[in-house]
């Protein structure tokens, strides 16, 4: 007997390409894994939606049902090193019974374990130069949301609350570049334990902001 719905003009379910053991994904998260492994260890520019479709375990012509081509599934991976920081931070900010000091820290750490805590190097992907584009508008806005709280918050530290308003912006810069900049560090010594090295990370951001 004949597979049902063979020769008989009905769909069995879209092709897969099998090339990926199965995950349990839903095939958007599938394709973001695969993105996420492939933008990370053949680069953004080399990678072409055949061989992410391939790598998820689908053909190209299925992938389009669920997003419209790489610069869609890089937009989400960047904004998904950002989004985690930026809703702790708002969690941080709204809490004015802690020290800023200790809210600045925990940021610090919260945010680099973010950027260093997953299976692919995600963070270093904000320094292609295609992340440029404006197509990439709303990670940049959530990035500078994300920089204007750590602003914030150094702010509400006893040393950031003196400095001038060019000081505290220089501050802040330092500081958040010492952050993004981490997965540089990370990806020379990836088997450095993640915990340990975020809170290192934060002590030294706050020596910088003066505390």
């Amino acid at each position: 007997m004949g597979t049902p719905g063979a020769g008989q003009g009905g769909r069995v379910g879209r092709p897969r390409a099998a090339q990926r053991p199965a995950s349990g994904l839903e095939p958007r998260a599938e394709l973001l894994a695969a993105a996420a492994e492939l933008f990370t260890t053949r680069g953004y520019s080399a990678t072409t939606t055949r061989a992410v479709a391939e790598r998820a375990g689908m053909r190209q012509a299925t992938m389009y049902h669920y997003v419209t081509g790489k610069e869609e599934l890089l937009a989400e991976l960047l904004e998904s090193t950002v989004t985690p920081s930026l809703a702790y931070a708002r969690e941080l900010l709204a809490d004015d019974t802690a020290p800023g000091e200790r809210r600045l820290w925990e940021l610090c750490r919260a945010d680099v374990e973010l950027l260093c805590g997953g299976s692919h190097n995600l963070g270093g992907l904000y320094l292609l130069p295609e992340v440029r584009a404006e197509r990439f508008a709303g990670f940049h806005a959530v990035r500078a949301e994300l920089k204007d709280a750590y602003r914030q918050l150094l702010a509400a530290t006893v040393a950031g609350g003196a400095l001038a308003k060019a000081d505290l912006d220089l501050r802040t810069d330092l500081v958040f570049g010492l952050i993004e900049g981490v997965i540089l560090v990370h990806r020379s010594d990836p088997e450095r334990p993640v915990g340990e090295f975020a809170r290192a990370t934060a002590d030294a951001a706050l020596r910088i902001a003066g505390v």
